[in-house]
């Protein structure tokens, strides 16, 4: 069937798409010409409302085009003064653009795709609240500015948000990101459903590319989507002061309405287990739990650089000295709470109250450059190295088990590959010419001794870019009575 539609019907359709994406352009460059923000809160003129109804009808036609016969709409969209918000999910592939080009309702978009040709111009027409990656403080200027319109009473567009930041396989909701939510006033949960036999869909950090997902498309005789406006959520007291509980609950709804499960696992999780670094997180890691209780503790991925160098520093200057949760409380200027109680038990393998500093520095250097891994244990070694420079074999498997996240590590094997002379100490200029000599050090010298082993690295657990389960299973997830797992138990 791939091969008799490649050659008739996916040239025509692609023909037509493009055809009706250059037809729009015109229209959508003369109607945002000159206009400005003040011009933009004020109702629609006559000809801007005629200029909203063609291209609502050319994008209609190009998605008639790639085989999206009919689009099937439930629910009734809420008003600009109803919600102000439309939290739209799951998000799992760039055809969720149906939504928007249905409703022209503005949407978060990187400031860096108002150059794209023609593209640009029609993103540009729908008013988007834009994020500058250049620019450090976007993060916050984006949450201010969404906050704006929203609370306009109704002078701006609506705003379509995908609160999970990121494409998924629509098997589960994951953490819904707090913007949306941080106005504090009414959303319209939107979910989208594909029922379609055959998934060409879905596009995520894995599995087809961008090409090759609008290539199987094309080349399905018939495409489904299923849109379902929810009822308008109004958020409580206490959700207005508490973002996340506003985003969690929300997510509920969504979830019930989708028959399907949450987890806590966000995009930057699936980055750290899926990071293409020299170390391979195997499937019993505790650096996950650690990466959530991170977040948990309001250390922004931002500043987390900054964060990291600040308390490298200080775990320097303490040198071997360990630390009880009153003085980790102290070392990171956070309150005692149960997630720093809960983080610290992550690193207290000896369950004596005292916990060394170190151990979370490089834990949390893995969080925060998850395929960078000769950097961390740079650091690692700057952190363990005796005033000669050097580290013995022990050292080194505290190093290693902290930055999988495991509880035990022989790295025998390893230690005496890099230690030629035989010395019995090493130095990161020996262990750096020795990775450099053996970019895949980890999986010849390391990961092969662990099979079998009470370490947990099981072979199965070795078929993914870095060890993790690639599916997220949700019901792994979400098992929150499981006790926290230990570096070392």
């Amino acid at each position: 069937q791939i091969a008799f539609m490649t050659l008739t019907l996916f040239p025509i359709r692609l023909f037509f798409a493009a055809f009706m994406m250059l037809l729009a352009w015109p229209f959508a460059f003369i109607a945002s010409m000159g206009s400005e923000e003040r011009e933009l809160e004020k109702p629609l003129s006559w000809w801007r409302k005629i200029v909203d109804i063609l291209l609502k009808a050319i994008m209609r036609m190009m998605w008639l085009a790639g085989g999206f016969h009919w689009i099937n709409v439930k629910g009734r969209r809420a008003l600009p003064e109803e919600a102000a918000i439309l939290t739209v999910a799951p998000h799992s592939s760039y055809f969720d653009a149906i939504p928007v080009t249905m409703t022209f309702a503005s949407i978060v978009m990187k400031a860096e795709s108002k150059d794209i040709p023609i593209w640009g111009t029609l993103i540009k027409y729908i008013r988007p609240v834009f994020v500058s990656r250049s620019d450090q403080d976007s993060r916050r200027k984006t949450v201010e500015e969404i906050k704006r319109r929203a609370q306009s009473d109704g002078k701006w567009p609506q705003i379509m948000i995908f609160p999970e930041g990121t494409c998924t396989n629509r098997s589960c909701l994951i953490t819904f990101k707090p913007g949306a939510f941080i106005p504090g006033v009414p959303v319209q949960p939107v979910v989208l459903r594909y029922p379609n036999k055959l998934d060409t869909i879905t596009w995520t950090w894995q599995g087809p590319g961008a090409l090759e997902i609008l290539w199987l498309t094309l080349c399905q005789l018939h495409n489904s989507v299923e849109i379902e406006f929810l009822p308008v959520y109004t958020p409580s007291e206490e959700e207005r002061k508490n973002p996340v509980l506003y985003a969690n609950n929300v997510r509920r709804v969504m979830a019930e309405a989708l028959g399907v499960s949450v987890t806590d696992y966000t995009f930057e999780d699936c980055q750290l287990a899926l990071a293409e670094g020299q170390l391979r997180l195997p499937s019993d890691t505790c650096l996950l739990e650690f990466a959530k209780l991170v977040r948990s503790l309001g250390l922004k991925p931002e500043t987390l650089e900054d964060d990291l160098d600040k308390y490298a520093t200080s775990a320097m200057k303490m040198k071997k000295e360990k630390v009880d949760l009153k003085e980790f409380s102290a070392y990171l200027e956070f309150p005692v709470s149960h997630t720093l109680e809960s983080m610290f038990a992550l690193f207290d393998e000896n369950e004596d109250g005292i916990i060394d500093v170190r151990e979370f520095v490089i834990a949390l250097s893995v969080v925060c450059k998850p395929s960078k891994t000769l950097e961390t244990i740079q650091l690692a070694f700057q952190l363990y190295q005796s005033e000669n420079g050097t580290i013995t074999e022990e050292d080194l498997a505290h190093i290693l088990k902290t930055a999988m996240g495991v509880s035990q590590i022989n790295v025998t094997h390893l230690f005496r590959a890099v230690d030629e002379e035989e010395k019995g100490e090493i130095t990161y200029d020996d262990f750096y010419g020795f990775a450099e000599l053996h970019p895949h050090f980890a999986e010849d010298y390391l990961y092969a001794d662990q099979m079998g082993a009470e370490s947990g690295l099981e072979t199965s657990s070795l078929s993914a870019p870095n060890g993790i389960c690639t599916d997220f299973s949700p019901e792994n997830a979400e098992d929150k009575n499981k006790p926290l797992q230990k570096k070392l138990n």
